[in-house]
Formats: structure tokens, C-alpha cells, sequence
């Protein structure tokens, strides 16, 4: 039997958020395409990712305002009992989000849906389990898999990971968790709000990625409170097996759970995609050298998106790429590069802990000047018993552009979209306290933090900050 060819001007190999962007600028230029995945549909954000975990960290808060913390291996059957309706209602939630996503990819491709395995066979030419795809150009959108270190392959039957953690019927009593970064922290919080028992470990010293020192020291404080919750920061943790059971330990403490949470990070799933035969650089961690303003790698026509970035797996910026990726593949003579949204990340924890622009460890401190504001000062927070909470603010020293800014706080995922408009348009301290802020609000913390650079930068005592004067005065 003659093997089926096909070529279309743009092959998309990857039908998550990154490629059905790129699918839609392939489309509006008018483009013959094809969608190249291998399954199940349903973006990784509504499958395993942002939307489930958001729906267990849902479920958590309802189980503990009914039942309250301290419940733990002790939970009465009835808090148990309700603690798995509710969990496999956000299972239910997941599910619904994740159907919806995959019909619409049906909907959206339309003919051009071929399900299966691509694989480079040479530059220009994929093998998709017997069809030979060729185009003019290709996106590689193929998303990410968890990480599962080779010493846990041996406990593998009682090694969870996001993938698969959200397959369970009913919760465990009591879970190990490995890794303390922006999802293994929420997952670790929205399991130990619904009573389950939980030892997480990470060999970092400071939980959800933080970087700032001022935000590190308050969001430690914070989380270490919780009762179903023992965090080890910043020590090896060890697993092995006792009978049905894992033992997990630090050197000094053990505990016995049920299984246990790898949350590792996630890395590019590219391994068999053969793109040592894509007549492209590749790294020495065989992953292609990109472009970040045009998803370009190298010279080739390959545009890559989403999670082939490590350092950015975030659905906001699979988007952005999927949609730059598809858009310079569709006009590949004349290639364009743009300019990238500030940088945003935000860890639902609930408080929530966000950072901006610049990372802290990325200043250059002798040329920043760094505004601060604590809950304690704030009256919405001392209302709502959440004086812990903190914003601090970057700014270049001198001009008082804003750079950055790091966040512990209620409802802090609303400060952080505030302080991102102002760092995408380049807003001083001075202008941006320009801005209505309405009392009492969480957002007169970023006011408090803009007036505090404001004073550190000698404000003129001609002026009142934040208030333009109309004219000059006569």
C-alpha cells in the first residue's frame, strides 16, 4: 500500500493553548493547514493544569469554612465524606472545561485534525504514524510533561503527579509532596484545606518561588501555620517503601502517607519528535535555540510555542507565542518580531503570592529604589485579619520607572494585573500615583508602596503627589 502524503503551507504539531492560537493566525491569512496531535484533546491549562487545580483550591476553601483546619488524619466521616463530593465535583468542573476545549479544537480544524505521533524524518517532512506531512513551514506546539526523577521510578505504582493526581476517585488520607514551587504549593494548600494530611518538601528554602526576601520571610511565616500542612524547606527529602505505605523523611523527621505528589516542574515534550532530523541548532539539552520575539529557531521554518520555554510555562504566554508562532509561520518570507507582555506570575495560594517585571534577582539594587506596604497599614486588610500581607514595589532610581514588584497578599492577583498595566506602559511611581485608588481597598497598599518611592526620591514640596496641578500657579 502507497504510503498517504500530504502538504500544507503550516503543519501545527500540537492542538494545546499555544498551537490553536497559532491555528488562528494560520487561518486568517488564509493558509492551507494542518493540526497534527496525538491526544487526548483538551488543553494541558483545562486538563491537568491551571482550571483543576483552581477547582480543588475552590473545593478546599468551602470544606474549610464548614469544617475549620485542625482535622488532618482525624477528620470525622462525615467532613471526609464531604470532602470527596466536593473534590469530585472540581473533578466534574475539570472535566467540563477540558471537554469543552477539545470540541472547540474539533470545531476550529475542522478535516485538517490529524490524530497521531509526528515524528521529523528530515527537514520539512514529519512522519505521522504512516502519513508523511510536509509544509512550508511548521509550529511545534507539543506542550510539557511532569518531571519524575529515576530514584522514584522503583515506587512509581505510589507516585503521583499533576497528570495523573486528578484521575483519583476519592482523596487520600495523607499525602507527600515533592516540591514546594507555584504548583506544588497551591496543590499542597487546596489538599490540606480538604483535610487530607500533608508533608511537602523542597530543597529550596522558601515555598512558591519566591525571590524577594522581605514577600520570602512573610509567605514562610504564613503557610507554616496550617495544621494538615508540615513544610521541610531547604533539605533533601528521602522516599521508601513500608508495606502498602511510603515513608517519606528529612534526615531528623518521618512521616507515613498514603502516595505521594511529585511536583517537580514540568519540562518540553520534545523527545520524540526527532528534531535532530529538523535541520535545527539544538542545545545541549537537545532543545532548539528560539527567538523570544518571533518564535523562530534559528534560520529554519520552525516556530516552537508554549511550554518548549521551560522558564515560562504559563497559559498567558503559550498564548502569546502560539499566536506569534503561527502568524510568522503563515508569513514566512517576511518575518516579524514582537514586543513580549511584562513579565506575570501568580500563585493562587490565598493569599496570593505574584510577581512583575523584573525579577528581584535580577535587579541591579545599587540603581533601585524599593517602595513597600504592609497589610498591617492597609484598613481592608486589617478588616479581613490579613495584616500578614505585602507589596513592594522596584523602581529606577532617579526616574522612578517602575521595574517589578513582588506581592503576599489577599486577593493579590488583582494587585498584580494593576501593577502589570502600569510596568507594560511604562508608568513612573510619580504617574501612576495618578491613578484613582478608592478606600477601603487592598489596591491602597500599591498607593502606600508609589508613595513610599515617591519620598525616597525627594518629592518636590511644590507639588502634591499624585495630583497634577491644572496650571501653574500665578
Amino acid at each position: 500500500m502507497a504510503r498517504k502524503e500530504i502538504h500544507v503551507d503550516v503543519a501545527i504539531i500540537g492542538a494545546g493553548t499555544a498551537g490553536l492560537n497559532a491555528l488562528r493566525e494560520v487561518k486568517k491569512a488564509g493558509k492551507s493547514f494542518l493540526l497534527i496531535d496525538h491526544g487526548p484533546l483538551g488543553t494541558t491549562c483545562a486538563r491537568v493544569g491551571c482550571m483543576p487545580s483552581k477547582a480543588v483550591l475552590h473545593a478546599g476553601g468551602l470544606w474549610q469554612g464548614e469544617f475549620g483546619m485542625d482535622q488532618g488524619e482525624q477528620a470525622s466521616p462525615m467532613a471526609t465524606d464531604k470532602a470527596n463530593q466536593l473534590w469530585r465535583a472540581a473533578r466534574s468542573t475539570r472535566d467540563m472545561l477540558a471537554g469543552g476545549a477539545a470540541k472547540r479544537t474539533v470545531a476550529a480544524a475542522e478535516e485538517h485534525l490529524l490524530m497521531g505521533h509526528a515524528r521529523f524524518v528530515a527537514p520539512g517532512i514529519v512522519d505521522v504514524d504512516g502519513t508523511r506531512v510536509s509544509a512550508d513551514a511548521f509550529v511545534i506546539a507539543t506542550g510539557s510533561q511532569p518531571v519524575v526523577p529515576p530514584f522514584l521510578e522503583a515506587l512509581r505504582d505510589k507516585v503521583l503527579t499533576t497528570d495523573t493526581l486528578f484521575e483519583l476517585d476519592a482523596l487520600p488520607r495523607t499525602i507527600g509532596v515533592l516540591g514546594l514551587g507555584a504548583i506544588g504549593l497551591e496543590i499542597s494548600l487546596a489538599l490540606s484545606r480538604l483535610g487530607v494530611r500533608v508533608v511537602a518538601g523542597d530543597l529550596r528554602s522558601v515555598p512558591g518561588g519566591v525571590l524577594d526576601p522581605e514577600i520570602a520571610v512573610r509567605v514562610t511565616q504564613h503557610f507554616s501555620s496550617n495544621p494538615n500542612l508540615t513544610m521541610w524547606l531547604g533539605q533533601k527529602v528521602g522516599v521508601t517503601r513500608e508495606g502498602n505505605r511510603l515513608t517519606i523523611s528529612n534526615g531528623q523527621e518521618s512521616e507515613t502517607v498514603d502516595c505521594l505528589l511529585a511536583a517537580l516542574g514540568r519540562q518540553p515534550a520534545v523527545t520524540t519528535l526527532g528534531l535532530d532530523k529538523a535541520g535545527i541548532g539544538l542545545d545541549a539539552n537537545g532543545l532548539p535555540i528560539i527567538d523570544n520575539n518571533s518564535m523562530r529557531a534559528g534560520g529554519s521554518a520552525l516556530y516552537f510555542a508554549g511550554d518548549i520555554d521551560p522558564n515560562h510555562p504559563l497559559m498567558h504566554e503559550a498564548a502569546d507565542e502560539g499566536a506569534i508562532a503561527g502568524f510568522n509561520a503563515a508569513h514566512h518570507a517576511g518575518l516579524h518580531r514582537f514586543r513580549r507582555r511584562t513579565a506575570l506570575s501568580i500563585v493562587f495560594s490565598d493569599p496570593d503570592i505574584a510577581a512583575v517585571g523584573v525579577p528581584f534577582d535580577q535587579l541591579d539594587l545599587a540603581n533601585v529604589v524599593i517602595g513597600s506596604a504592609s497589610g498591617a497599614s492597609n484598613g481592608r486588610s486589617r478588616i479581613l485579619g490579613a495584616e500578614y500581607g505585602m507589596v513592594r514595589l522596584y523602581a529606577q532610581r532617579g526616574s522612578g520607572t517602575l521595574l517589578g514588584a513582588s506581592v503576599f497578599s489577599e486577593r493579590g492577583e488583582h494587585l498584580a494585573h494593576l501593577l502589570a498595566c502600569g510596568i507594560q506602559f511604562g508608568m513612573t511611581a510619580q504617574q501612576m500615583l495618578e491613578l484613582p485608588f478608592y478606600h477601603p481597598t487592598m489596591e491602597e497598599m500599591v498607593q502606600s508602596a508609589l508613595q513610599d518611592i515617591v519620598n525616597q526620591q525627594g518629592g518636590s514640596s511644590d507639588c502634591i503627589a499624585g495630583l497634577p496641578p491644572l496650571d501653574q500657579p500665578h
